[in-house]
């Protein structure tokens, strides 16, 4: 027997136009990460780490710390070591104290948080921008172009890369000084930036040529190829546009990638000088004293550990989220 439905069971033209409104891959890429908890959690990492980067002059001046003042009272006159527990962790130094100088762990660490992000930041930046432009004119032009910047990616990723770096770094560093950036730190941080920049644009590079190839076989290209669109029109209005979603994953996979980076290098010695600090360098530093003053080590590498994960995590869910073929919620 058939059901009979009344008159208000059916529903209204204006009810079945509200109902099929489409939403676009922004709303829909937004609404996946506002419901992803591990996607918010990351941000909120990032957010906090960010934050304190930025008030670290604040923040050290509301404990009364600095990062470069020797406290010999927080050190014992036989050895060296933090005065207490866990580092000589007080009210006066949160965080606790180095070995052998006392300087407050805090201060170095927040100081240290801008020096290791801004070094990451810059990286991302010219890999990023490099890439994204190399890779699309590589992949739009086809013939000798493509060829010719292919062999050029082939190449630079064909070098070792850390045995490079400790060849190039003096003599960039000297180089750049006598360009007329300043010795010492200035420049290590200009040479860390250009030399990881250089190792790092072929990997994005080849990941956006593949894009384009796929793309100048759509119909949106065509269609602008057939209205006499020139080479600018093509590259930033109608293949730009869309690869935001390959962009934005690779820069939140190569942040973390830089800051690993120059956690490493420092070990090598190619970093900031002392007394400024990194993450990198406070690690180096703490190596030697790990098995007496375990919490030195604990501290950056807290940090270090946090956002790492948090960046890559959060380029997991990115990627999850601007996927147009995963489940539309």
């Amino acid at each position: 027997m058939t059901a009979v439905h009344s008159v208000d069971d059916i529903p209204s033209a204006e009810t079945v136009e509200t109902a099929v409104v489409g939403r676009t891959l922004r709303q829909i890429a937004f609404n996946r990460i506002k419901h992803d908890k591990v996607a918010i959690a990351c941000v909120i990492a990032l957010v906090i780490i960010i934050l304190l980067a930025l008030f670290a002059p604040l923040i050290c001046n509301l404990f009364n710390v600095d990062p470069y003042t020797f406290d010999s009272a927080a050190i014992s006159d036989s050895g060296g070591l933090p005065v207490g527990s866990l580092g000589g962790v007080s009210m006066k130094h949160p965080l606790g104290v180095e070995p052998l100088t006392g300087r407050d762990i805090l201060a170095r660490l927040l100081y240290g948080t801008r020096v290791s992000l801004m070094i990451a930041f810059l990286a991302t930046t010219i890999v990023v921008t490099t890439g994204v432009l190399i890779g699309i004119f590589a992949g739009y032009s086809r013939g000798w172009i493509d060829s010719i910047l292919s062999r050029v990616m082939d190449l630079t990723l064909a070098f070792p890369f850390l045995l490079v770096v400790i060849a190039m770094s003096p003599v960039l560093e000297q180089r750049l000084a006598s360009l007329g950036i300043p010795a010492g730190n200035a420049s290590r941080i200009v040479t860390l930036v250009l030399l990881l920049s250089l190792f790092g644009w072929p990997y994005l590079a080849r990941l956006i040529r593949g894009q384009v190839l796929s793309m100048r076989e759509r119909e949106f290209v065509e269609a602008a190829t057939s209205i006499g669109s020139g080479t600018s029109r093509m590259v930033f209005k109608e293949l730009l546009p869309n690869l935001w979603a390959p962009i934005l994953v690779y820069a939140t996979i190569a942040m973390p990638g830089f800051i690993g980076a120059e956690a490493a290098l420092a070990f090598l010695g190619i970093s900031v000088q002392p007394p400024t600090a990194t993450w990198g360098a406070m690690l180096e530093e703490s190596v030697g004293y790990f098995t007496v003053d375990p919490f030195y080590m604990f501290v950056p590498l807290t940090m270090l550990l946090v956002s790492v994960l948090s960046f890559n995590l959060l380029g997991d869910a990115l990627r999850d989220a601007l996927d147009p073929k995963a489940d539309r919620t």
